[in-house]
Order: C-alpha cells, then structure tokens, then sequence
C-alpha cells in the first residue's frame, strides 16, 4: 500500500471497515435468530465469544474501532461515517443499535438455555 494515495488509503481502510462491520452484524443476527428460534450450538457462542472480544477491544480502545485512527491520518473529516462506508446516523448510533440488539439475542439464549 506504500505506492497509493491518501484517497486510496482511506478508501481500503473504509472497505476493510465495512467488511468487518458486516461480519460482526451477521454475527449478532445470528444470535437473535439462535434465541429466538431456539436454535442454540457451538456456533452460537462462538458467535457470542467474537463479539465479546470485539466489545473489549473497541471498550480498551476508548470506544473506538482501531480502525479508526488509522482512517484519521488520511482526512480531516471526522463525520461519524469518515472511516467506514455507513450511512452517517447509522454510523453515529451503531454502537448503541447494535449492542441493544446483540443483549436481546443473548438474554433469549439465556433464556433458552437456563428456562
């Protein structure tokens, strides 16, 4: 990558972004669809075991993706969606959509699971 652009640059890194964006919401899908169907396997928490050490990396990364500050070197802009190609408001509460989504799939696994 030593030989492209800053425009480039941030391109791949919103792709890349994007991509693991799309892996971790499938991967809470998954577990919505596991406790509401009542479809529990290894799967399921492995599922549950990435997101948890995606939640404590972005968590020891003060709330941010890692990917974040690698984006900034390469703009100015720091509207909620600089780093990565996502709609600005979902970009801005997806943390927030998404983790409340990801605790009711994982209270119905529980639920599941225990009752």
């Amino acid at each position: 990558m030593s030989n492209l652009n800053n425009n480039q640059k941030l391109f791949h890194i919103k792709l890349i972004h994007t991509i693991i964006w799309f892996f971790f919401v499938s991967l809470i899908s998954y577990v919505v669809y596991g406790g509401i169907a009542n479809k529990i396997n290894n799967f399921t928490w492995l599922a549950i075991a990435l997101i948890a050490v995606e939640g404590l990396i972005i968590l020891l990364n003060k709330g941010k993706c890692p990917l974040t500050p690698m984006a900034a070197r390469y703009t100015d802009n720091r509207k909620d969606n600089f780093d990565i190609f996502l709609p600005n408001w979902l970009a801005k509460y997806n943390k927030l959509i998404f983790t409340i989504i990801f605790f009711i799939g994982f209270i119905l696994i529980i639920y599941r699971v225990v009752g």
